[in-house]
This record gives C-alpha cells, sequence and structure tokens, in this order.
C-alpha cells in the first residue's frame, strides 16, 4: 500500500452505538489506461528510423508512450463515516464508482491515496465468485468463509444449520460450489456473510441475481443485522429498497460524493440527475454495460401513428422503437429487454422477447426493434425504461434509464374511472360478476363436503 494510503483495524473492539465504524478520509483510486498503438511504417521502416536518428526515434517513442497511457480516477476525494447501527445506501449510475467503493472497503483493492479505518469485523458480498473456491463444496466454503472472518469452530457449527436453511441448498451441500447455479452460489454467500455476525455488511447489487422471494428475505435479513446494532452497507439501483432498508444514502457521481443524508432527498436528487441525463442521446451515454456486439443508438416511444411522443395515456397502444448498430452481417438467438421503473425506481413491469411467440430475435444491420405493449397497463406517473440486449446469453448493450415515459388519465376500463394511485402503479384488465342462488351450477363451482359427510359409514 502506498505512503498516502492506510487501512487500520481492530477487529475485536466492541464499538458503542452511534460511533464511526467506518471512516473514510480524502480517498481515490487511479487506474491507468492503455490505448492501442496506431498502425504506423512497417518494421523495415522502424528500423531505419532508429539506426539513421536514434535519440529523436528515442524520444518520439517516448512522447508516444506517455499519449498511450491515460489515467483514470474511479474515486477522488471521497470522506465520510458510518456509525455502527446504521444502514446506508451508496447509489449512483453505472459507472459512478460504487463497486470500486465497496472493493476498496472490502480490502480486495488497495486505495491510491486516502485512508479507511475500520472498527469491527467485516464481510463482504460484492459480485458472483468473490469469496468463494470453485473446486470446494459448499459445506467446505462455509467453513473457509468463516474462517477467513475470525470465527471459532464452535460458533461456525452454531450458525451452520441456519445458513444452510437460509440458502436452500441441502442437497448440494457436498456438491463443489462450481456445479452451483448463479441463485444458487449467491444465496449460500449471503447466508455465510450475513448469518456469522460481522460488525460490517457490505452488499454490492448482487442481490439482482435471486428471485424476488430470494431478495425479499435477504432484504429482511439486512434489516434484522441492522437491528442488532451491526452496520449494512448496500449498493442498489432499487430506490424502493434503499428507502425501505436505509437511514442514510450516499450519492456517487463521477467518482465524487456529491450528497450525504435521509435517503429520499438524497434519491430525488440522483433522480434529478437521471433525468437530466435521458436529454443525452443514447448514442452518447457512457454508462453501459456489454461486449459492444449490438449497440442501442436511439429510443423512441410511438404512438399508433409511428409519432414520437412523450406523454400517452392509460390504456392506450403504444410501441418503444429501439435502433441499434453492428458491425456482423447478421446475428441470431439475439434477447432484448425492456424495463419499466416507478419514481423510485421500483420494478414494474418488463418486456422480454424470450417470454413471447417470438422468442429470440434475428437482426442485421440498420434494423430496429420494437415492442408493441398493447392497452399501456400503467396508471398516470412519471416512469423511466432500460433497455438491454443479449447474444447467445451474453449481455452486449444495457443502458440504465434509457428513456422516458410521461403517463396521463386514460379511460383503461371505458368507465372513466381508474384505481387509486396508493393502490399501486400496474392496472389490471378485469370483470365482476354476481352469481345468484338460482344460478348456482354445482358441477362447476362445487361444494366441498365436509369430513363428516363423506367418510363411509361404519357397520353396526
Amino acid at each position: 500500500m502506498s505512503s498516502e494510503s492506510r487501512a487500520v483495524g481492530d477487529g475485536r473492539t466492541m464499538v458503542p452505538t452511534g460511533e464511526p465504524v467506518i471512516t473514510v478520509t480524502d480517498l481515490g483510486k487511479r487506474y491507468i489506461i492503455g490505448h492501442q498503438r496506431a498502425k504506423g511504417d512497417d518494421l523495415r521502416h522502424v528500423i531505419e528510423a532508429a539506426v539513421r536518428a536514434p535519440w529523436q526515434w528515442l524520444r518520439a517513442r517516448r512522447a508516444e508512450a506517455r499519449t498511450l497511457r491515460e489515467e483514470f480516477w474511479a474515486l477522488r476525494d471521497v470522506s465520510f463515516s458510518i456509525a455502527r447501527g446504521e444502514a446506508v445506501g451508496i447509489i449512483g449510475r453505472n459507472g459512478a464508482g460504487k463497486s470500486t467503493l465497496l472493493k476498496l472497503l472490502s480490502r480486495i483493492t488497495e486505495p491510491t491515496t486516502g485512508e479507511i479505518r475500520y472498527r469491527g469485523r467485516v464481510a463482504s458480498l460484492l459480485e458472483v465468485g468473490t469469496g468463494f473456491h470453485p473446486e470446494l463444496t459448499g459445506r467446505e466454503n462455509i467453513y473457509l468463509n468463516a474462517a477467513i472472518l475470525g470465527m471459532r469452530r464452535a460458533d461456525i457449527q452454531r450458525r451452520f444449520d441456519e445458513i444452510v436453511a437460509f440458502a436452500e441448498v441441502e442437497r448440494f451441500l457436498d456438491t463443489p460450489v462450481k456445479r452451483y447455479s448463479s441463485g444458487m452460489y449467491v444465496r449460500l454467500a449471503f447466508g455465510v456473510a450475513a448469518h456469522l455476525e460481522p460488525d460490517i455488511l457490505l452488499v454490492d447489487e448482487v442481490l439482482a441475481v435471486g428471485d424476488a422471494a430470494f431478495q425479499k428475505k435477504c432484504l429482511g435479513k439486512m434489516g434484522n443485522v441492522v437491528k442488532e446494532g451491526r452496520t449494512v452497507l448496500f449498493v442498489s439501483h432499487n430506490m424502493a429498497a434503499v428507502t425501505a432498508l436505509c437511514s442514510r444514502a450516499l450519492l456517487i457521481d463521477a467518482g465524487r460524493l456529491v450528497r450525504s443524508g435521509q435517503p429520499r432527498p438524497v434519491i430525488e436528487e440522483y433522480l434529478a440527475r437521471a433525468r437530466a441525463d435521458s436529454g443525452t442521446p443514447i448514442s452518447q451515454r457512457r454508462d453501459r454495460k456489454g461486449n459492444g456486439r449490438v449497440r442501442f443508438t436511439n429510443v423512441a416511444v410511438l404512438n399508433d401513428r409511428d409519432e414520437a411522443v412523450e406523454t400517452v395515456a392509460s390504456g392506450q397502444d403504444v410501441w418503444i422503437s429501439c435502433e441499434y448498430e453492428m458491425r456482423e452481417p447478421t446475428l441470431d438467438n439475439v434477447l432484448v429487454q425492456i424495463a419499466f421503473a416507478g419514481v423510485l425506481g421500483q420494478p414494474v413491469f418488463a418486456c422480454l422477447s424470450r417470454v413471447t411467440r417470438n422468442g429470440s430475435l434475428t437482426l442485421t444491420p440498420g434494423g430496429r426493434v420494437r415492442c408493441h405493449i398493447a392497452r399501456l397497463p400503467l396508471l398516470p406517473g412519471i416512469y423511466t425504461f432500460s433497455v438491454s440486449c443479449k447474444v447467445s446469453e451474453t449481455m452486449a448493450d444495457a443502458v440504465l434509464d434509457a428513456g422516458r415515459l410521461s403517463v396521463a388519465e386514460g379511460d383503461f376500463f371505458g368507465t372513466g374511472r381508474l384505481p387509486p394511485q396508493h393502490l399501486g402503479e400496474v392496472i389490471v384488465a378485469h370483470e365482476w360478476s354476481v352469481i345468484r342462488p338460482h344460478q348456482w351450477n354445482r358441477d362447476r363451482y362445487p361444494i366441498a363436503e365436509s369430513p363428516e359427510s363423506s367418510a363411509p359409514a361404519r357397520s353396526s
């Protein structure tokens, strides 16, 4: 570690509630980005230039080497403190530096500048694959991770059954984890991290790998951890989860801490910045993920006249049109997803090509992908949508908050009335009926008989 940065921890110290367990001062992380050398003369001309004017050639090479190296600060001048018993949400766009911050706090990578002071034992759950040995079984990895955290064998055995029950991997406990699905892997990793009584629990948005029931279970467990007086740092794009779980939020933007405070005002600033960014053409967005085999260049909401619109009515047919670029002549097995989110970033619904009759798509250059949503099932409000594309199950492009949609009141049911907004955001088409006694069809709606009436009569 450089002389500018240190990490100090006294993992056995019991910290009073409300006193800092993590103190971060002027934290920075710098990476060196290498650029590809431009194609120039062939080897014969390079050798001739070096022989004729060696010093001039050497100076030119040194200057070129400097231009091929670019400094990138993933984090810079970040300072904050976290008290014992706090639940803190870390929010920000893709590439803002959130995950880099958690890696520094987890001691996975060293800071370039600044200092991190710890008072307590730290457990972390970052991306899938961190912390487990793939060749070891689930049982062996539980003991290994617990030992790394400094747990005694007796403590491990005391919590072992609880960890296994939480992870729901009893049948595969003695199977090497390299054969686990991503969901099984994360369940076990979270079970170990949360149940071994760490003083500080760091959780990245890896929980998105799990299903809805598992995410709810994890959020409940993190809430229990906080109630027990321990500390949770939670990175998430789900603002509703941050609001429900956290007592404070940190907003990271472009590698800097821009706001810290109560979750709601911090989230409002994050959303305001996201709305400002939504005005940036998607082709210029740099906060995207994927290998680039397909790249979205424009998204638009269209009405039934093929016109781009910003506001639609509940119950109106809409089309989401996605223009893209690609370098290959054709791509098969392409899966596209459009996910809608509410004002706090909470998931509302998603459209996936894989679940429709279309299944996987075949793309060629210069085309567009369109998704038709019949009778838009949303109550009035402001929504955002994200777009993503996979080719053969590998992410090609993904852009969060790629577009924005304003929904106005519409006559969804043909009655001029809509459900009140506090009951939810999605409208479901439905009808009611009353079955009168003389219309009751016992064959269609059978009434279960009581056990006494259905039991065979006893012989006397």
